[in-house]
């Protein structure tokens, strides 16, 4: 699962509690669920400035990445439901909003434009269902980016890719230097999923997606599907993910070891590649590590400058969170378009999905990767929620079994569409 792989990485540890039988009642405290990793800091740092000022006090859970979405979707609706809680949006919360179990957010939103327009609107529209608004952005941007191995690349001559003709062209390069073009962790197959992601909306545009996430079944059958399902197993034949891409792992670093050694010229991932690096491979984070947009496909009707992973995780309201408690609660996530908070993400190694960020962007650990990933985002035409995220559970799986099999050869890119239309 892409959103939540990097701190899957880092480790979990217990958790902190589970949840109030009062909450969405009548309790004092308001609980807020958050997902476990390295950016919690920020979210404790605010809960505890908050719980210095409010009459009514925050209980912060913390919920182990394995468990995160499981807890979630079992206690909504339940008398040990959180009131407050971290998600991804789209399909992590459509099933919620079919079930009139969140909190409307639209009107509060619309009454307080200062706090609407602290927020890209791309990565604010992430957070709506049916045109509504359900969730506030509270961490930063994760868009999937193409990295490259500078070194590589300069031994090698050549320039990161702009076209798909760049891409065709770089995978004979490279397959000639003896370096595997593309580095593909087979073995995690949410990975796989970032490859159709973004040949579909390059070729067909976003609005073939935005079809499909509206239920459309008959929109997999759209020909830019087609393509994007054709042009991957073309890639895989011509050897631009090597050999070994089903056995290689992205969760236990294997992918980004390999990438990072000079075994592959490229890697495709969402932006947390850039923190696993410097973690792991400090040195080639530091003096080789290169990113770059997705290219351009020449003969395509999609906006190059559109972006596809995670715009950012949000929160959400339970519904039954009512008078002074809601009222605390619409405090609390208003922290989260305040500079100070995009202060602190920054200062965690984060983007700020805020509209204002640009000039505090300096304070990051790498000033210029924070720039590149900030302006891409606001300069995004659409940012499409990757797509096991944005389907709910059942059909989300279903879809990355297919995409595992369209890439292992097990299916064809006709069967693939065919069995899709069919979930």
């Amino acid at each position: 699962m892409i959103a939540a792989i990097s701190a899957a990485a880092l480790g979990t540890s217990a958790l902190a509690a589970c949840g109030s039988d009062n909450s969405g009642g009548s309790g004092d405290a308001l609980e807020v669920w958050v997902y476990q990793d390295a950016s919690t800091a920020v979210q404790e740092q605010f809960i505890e400035q908050f719980n210095e000022t409010s009459d009514i006090k925050i209980n912060l859970t913390q919920i182990p990445g394995d468990n995160y979405q499981d807890k979630t979707r079992t206690s909504l609706g339940t008398p040990n439901a959180p009131d407050i809680f971290f998600n991804w949006g789209g399909g992590s919360i459509s099933d919620f909003v079919e079930q009139d179990m969140l909190l409307d957010l639209t009107d509060i939103l619309n009454d307080d434009l200062e706090f609407k327009q602290s927020f890209i609107p791309s990565i604010l529209d992430a957070g709506r269902i049916d045109q509504q608004y359900y969730g506030i952005p509270m961490r930063g941007v994760q868009p999937v980016l193409l990295f490259h191995n500078k070194e590589v690349f300069e031994a090698a001559g050549v320039e990161p890719p702009k076209t798909m003709d760049d891409i065709w062209n770089l995978v004979e390069v490279f397959q000639a230097e003896g370096v595997v073009p593309f580095v593909l962790a087979g073995a995690d197959p949410w990975t796989e999923q970032m490859w159709m992601q973004y040949l579909l909306d390059r070729y067909g545009s976003t609005e073939v997606w935005q079809r499909i996430q509206n239920a459309d079944s008959e929109a997999w059958g759209d020909p830019a599907m087609l393509w994007a399902a054709e042009t991957v197993q073309e890639l895989v034949e011509a050897g631009a993910f090597g050999n070994n891409f089903r056995s290689m792992d992205y969760v236990a670093d294997g992918a980004s070891t390999f990438f990072a050694q000079g075994g592959a010229a490229m890697h495709l991932m969402g932006s947390w590649e850039f923190s696993n690096q410097k973690s792991n491979q400090p040195d080639f984070a530091d003096n080789n590590l290169g990113w770059t947009a997705f290219p351009e496909i020449e003969e395509g009707i999609g906006d190059p400058s559109a972006v596809t992973g995670n715009p950012t995780n949000f929160w959400s309201v339970n519904a039954n969170v009512q008078g002074e408690r809601q009222e605390a609660a619409i405090e609390f996530l208003k922290m989260a378009g305040d500079d100070s908070y995009a202060e602190a993400l920054i200062a965690n190694g984060d983007v700020p999905a805020t509209s204002n960020a640009e000039a505090l962007l300096e304070k990051h650990e790498n000033p210029e990767y924070a720039a590149f990933q900030y302006e891409l985002v606001r300069e995004a035409s659409n940012f499409t929620l990757s797509w096991d995220q944005a389907l709910p559970a059942r059909p989300a799986t279903t879809m990355i079994n297919n995409i595992e099999q369209l890439f292992n050869g097990q299916i064809t890119p006709q069967e693939f569409v065919d069995a899709m239309q069919d979930v």
